[in-house]
Parts: structure tokens; sequence; C-alpha cells
């Protein structure tokens, strides 16, 4: 008799088995996170004991990441409660699920800006989550890995600091790769109901320290002059 793969992600739950067997996946079925697994564990600077506040935390936020980028049904959602669940950006207005997949989900409701159009190195607006999706898993061909650096308060309402880091090794809004090390830090909160289902994202963080090091290559478009080059902010600290 045929053994039955068992198939599941060292950091991550709700992927695989019986719950997941009608799961509505972005690409037609559960990512494989194997490359990014192995940047995480060579580059992260904290080994959380087993069991521990910190590497649940750690576990949490991947799992809710991978929720929330792949899965395309709020039905499926298990880390959150689809009814009660917002996130906000640098204390801006909160956002229901619907409204973020309006803005287009993914990385677009995590680089909001109020900048003007014109100074829009990443313009969430024009961006869909394919798109915005395919513009950074090129640029980091490796994965963009999370760690928790540390865990502030523990759960219902958890505070902590985060560390996201990737190599810039491919190519990203016209910029040339760099195969620099390209890295973000932050503050988030998440806040947990009685059935232990986040209610509530907040983030903080400046979204020009990852733009920033992405637009450091030269660009790949020729046609582009200095001046249309220097209305970036991000481009005239990066040099």
């Amino acid at each position: 008799m045929a053994s039955i793969e068992v198939k599941e992600d060292k950091y991550r739950t709700y992927m695989y088995g019986e719950a997941e067997k009608n799961t509505k996946w972005r690409y037609g079925g559960p990512p494989n996170y194997d490359v990014v697994n192995k940047l995480f564990e060579e580059g992260r600077t904290k080994i959380w004991p087993t069991g521990s506040l910190e590497e649940k935390v750690q576990n949490l936020v991947k799992t809710w990441e991978m929720e929330m980028f792949h899965k395309t049904s709020f039905d499926d959602y298990k880390t959150v409660d689809k009814n009660k669940y917002t996130l906000s950006l640098n204390g801006r207005r909160a956002l229901s699920l619907e409204e973020k997949c309006k803005l287009g989900g993914g990385y677009n409701s995590l680089l909001q800006t109020s900048l003007p159009d014109n100074l829009r190195c990443y313009n969430p607006a024009e961006e869909t989550a394919d798109s915005s999706h395919r513009a950074f898993t090129t640029a980091f061909p490796r994965g963009f890995a999370v760690e928790i650096l540390h865990v502030y308060s523990g759960p219902p309402v958890i505070v902590y600091k985060f560390r996201h880091w990737g190599y810039m090794e491919g190519p990203f809004k016209g910029h040339n790769p760099t195969g620099e090390m390209v890295q973000l830090f932050g503050m988030s909160i998440f806040e947990l109901d009685e059935q232990e289902k986040i209610v509530k994202v907040e983030f903080f963080y400046d979204r020009g320290e990852l733009l920033g090091g992405l637009l450091k290559g030269s660009r790949s478009d020729s046609s582009i002059s200095q001046d249309e080059a220097s209305t970036c902010p991000f481009m005239k600290k990066t040099g």
C-alpha cells in the first residue's frame, strides 16, 4: 500500500491537511517556502527556543502573512476574524479586509503613501495583487524573510519588533539588481480575541528603507533623464 506524503512547513500552519482541501489559493496551490526558509535560517540574528513566546509570535506572523498573500477567500483565513479584522499603517485610517483588497492586497496595503503620484517610486494605486507580487518576487528571487527581534507583550495584545530582509538579485521597476541586502526594521501590534483570532493589526515603519534599497541600482531604461530620476525622494537619498 502506498504511503501518504504528509506535507508541512516548518514555520507556517494552515497550508496543508484536510482543513485546507478546499482552500482557494491565488496561484493554484499552497506556496512553497523552502527557498525563503533557507534565507531565514542563514540570515536570522535570533534563534528562539522551541515553545517560547517569541517563537509562537514569529510563526503567527509568518502564517498570517502567508494567508494574506496567498489565500483569495476570506472564508479560508484561519488566523484572523474576517468580520472584525482591520489593518493600519503608520497611524493611517484602519482598513477592513474588503478595503485592503480594493488596494490590491499584498504589498500595496503595506506600502501606502501620501506622496503625490509623480513622486511615487512605487505606486500602490497602479498595482494589482499579481503585479505587486511579481515585482517583489522578481527583485528578491530568494525571498523576503522576516524574523522577530523582540516581543514586548504577549496576547491578547502582542507588541513586537521585526526585521525583514532579502537580496536584490533581480530588477525592480526599471532598476538593475545590486546583489546587496535590503532590509527593513519596524514595530507591529497584533490584537487577538478570545478565540486567538487576529482582529487588529498595526504596523509602524519607514517604507523608504525598503524602496530606497531597491532603487540603488542603475536604470535599465536609458531614456530616463536625470531630472526625472531626481524627482524621486528615495533616489535622492541613495545616490
